[in-house]
């Protein structure tokens, strides 16, 4: 009984890192670009910056909790192919991300974002033999309703006149908010078929080592995308033109970065201690969190529109969640039937 409750008093740390660090992390994100930041480039690095926070983790010794199907051993070559291939992937990731928020207000933004469940069913699929379910397809349904119904706010003459000036830059926000939860999802999927088909199970240093490494090569893509493009140039100057001022410049930069690690090892510890799956969905039961936030700090409207679409992708979450729950269920009931 005490393990157990150690157990979840764990799991409960866990759980708020995960709220705590994507919240503030979206926030923060969004505060950079209404106070002068404009470098689409830098709000992309500072997603991945953060990443040797997570080194001292290397330091644990392994869960005994750990899976492991077999004991062979993946090659470095196909390692490295899977860690460049992700990492690829999750710079385009943020780099639409930053895209996404830098034209939208923070919470049409956090509600596209919630699509990125709907990708995920989608993607298993095919990757990963992930069955559709009348759940399952009721989830994807309802994500994909409260995402269109986004598409109308382009009609809202208060975002117009503030966050969204506009209709093109909406197009853009939405298109690229949309493209990064697809890219989201798939990366999931892969990352999952990765670790069954490639790595032969889940320990606590391979889940490490998926994040750390496609997280260098991901700061490597996004540092030539800064330098190429000529952004590093304008740096000095943005810092100088921050409303807030320099040192809050600094700040809200370095804020950003060490919350979205934040993120980074309560979504990890939960994938380790839980399932992925429980991990990714409780992203996404947060994310109704920022638009009232934004309503409440940035001052973004909640229409009616937007009170729907949060109703709706809070309602595809839950469908979700309880198909997670039932295929746990006959999991736990299969194993207790063939126990000897």
């Amino acid at each position: 009984m005490k393990k157990r409750y150690q157990r979840w008093l764990r799991i409960g740390l866990y759980v708020v890192l995960v709220l705590v660090g994507q919240s503030s992390a979206i926030l923060l994100g969004r505060l950079y670009y209404q106070e002068g930041g404009n470098s689409i480039w830098i709000a992309t690095l500072v997603q991945l910056v953060g990443f040797p926070i997570l080194l001292p983790f290397y330091t644990i010794p392994a869960s005994k909790h750990s899976i492991h199907h077999n004991d062979k051993q993946p090659s470095a070559s196909m390692l490295a192919s899977v860690y460049v291939s992700l990492g690829l992937l999750l710079s385009l990731d943020c780099f639409l991300y930053a895209v996404g928020l830098s034209n939208l207000p923070v919470s049409t933004y956090s509600l596209i974002c919630s699509s990125k469940l709907a990708f995920n069913a989608f993607f298993s699929f095919f990757l990963n033999s992930q069955k559709f379910t009348p759940y399952i397809i009721n989830s994807v349904f309802l994500l994909t309703i409260s995402s269109i119904l986004l598409v109308l706010q382009t009609g809202s003459s208060a975002e117009s006149n503030s966050e969204v000036s506009d209709k093109k830059k909406y197009a853009i926000g939405f298109i690229s908010t949309l493209a990064a939860a697809a890219v989201y999802g798939l990366m999931l999927s892969l990352t999952q078929l990765a670790f069954s088909k490639v790595v032969g199970g889940k320990s606590f240093k391979a889940t490490l080592d998926m994040i750390v490494y496609p997280s260098l090569v991901a700061c490597l893509v996004t540092v030539i995308g800064l330098f190429g493009s000529g952004e590093y140039s304008v740096l000095n100057a943005e810092m100088e033109e921050y409303e807030m001022g320099k040192t809050s410049y600094v700040l809200t930069l370095s804020f950003t970065a060490i919350t979205w690690q934040v993120y980074a090892v309560g979504c990890l510890s939960l994938i380790v201690e839980v399932s992925s799956l429980f991990s990714n969905a409780l992203s996404i039961v947060g994310l109704p969190i920022v638009p009232i936030l934004g309503v409440l700090l940035f001052h973004d409207t909640m229409n009616g529109l937007k009170v729907i679409s949060l109703v709706l992708a809070f309602w595809g979450f839950l469908s979700y969640v309880y198909q997670q729950y039932l295929d746990e269920t006959d999991s736990k009931d299969s194993s207790t039937t063939h126990k000897p």
